[in-house]
């Protein structure tokens, strides 16, 4: 009898220690909701641009690059280390996914902005040509109040850099057909 109600025992043990229980993330992710607002940004309209060049969001809008001839990419920056990824390998990188003679892409890469106070800064890390050295920035959410901190003042400090980083991995986005192929950019490269 003892062995048997020490059997029990252990079997009611085994069964309440393999009763799921709730686990809470300590820091879930955010869910950013939609705005259904797209903002569209052409890569390479002009030459070694993006245009517009500073996009202005809000948390939940998408900002959608759509790439012209040659063969651009996006990339994360920092005001201050332009032409190079973010030193904590978070960036937002498109990757060289859109090559095209003529035209625009058949892709696009868009990213879901998650917060406004810090400004997105971007450039072209395409080193044939030096496109970022050569101007090809831009930024999402630029303080307008402090100019010390302006696309112009980025587009200075990138001037001074000997060569563009490429990001080591994708990320930060996504990749899509383009939804308006024929949305009419002009053409100028």
């Amino acid at each position: 009898m003892a062995f048997t109600s020490f059997s029990v025992a252990m079997a009611l043990a085994a069964a309440v220690a393999a009763v799921p229980t709730p686990t809470h993330p300590s820091d879930p992710s955010p869910v950013i909701e939609p705005t259904g607002v797209t903002h569209t940004v052409v890569a390479g309209l002009g030459g070694l641009r993006f245009e517009p060049d500073n996009v202005v969001a809000e948390k939940g809008d998408v900002v959608e690059w759509h790439f012209l001839p040659r063969n651009h990419a996006v990339a994360q920056s920092s005001f201050g280390e332009p032409c190079q990824p973010l030193a904590d390998g978070t960036s937002i990188y498109s990757g060289f996914n859109f090559a095209v003679e003529e035209g625009q892409s058949d892709n696009v890469f868009q990213i879901v902005v998650e917060q406004t106070e810090t400004p997105i800064w971007y450039y072209c890390p395409q080193q044939n040509g030096d496109h970022c050295k050569n101007g090809m920035t831009g930024v999402i959410n630029q303080n307008f109040d402090n100019q010390d901190f302006s696309l112009r003042a980025h587009r200075e400090l990138a001037a001074k850099v000997d060569e563009s980083v490429i990001p080591a991995v994708e990320g930060g986005g996504i990749v899509i057909p383009n939804p308006n192929p024929l949305s009419g950019f002009k053409l100028m490269h």
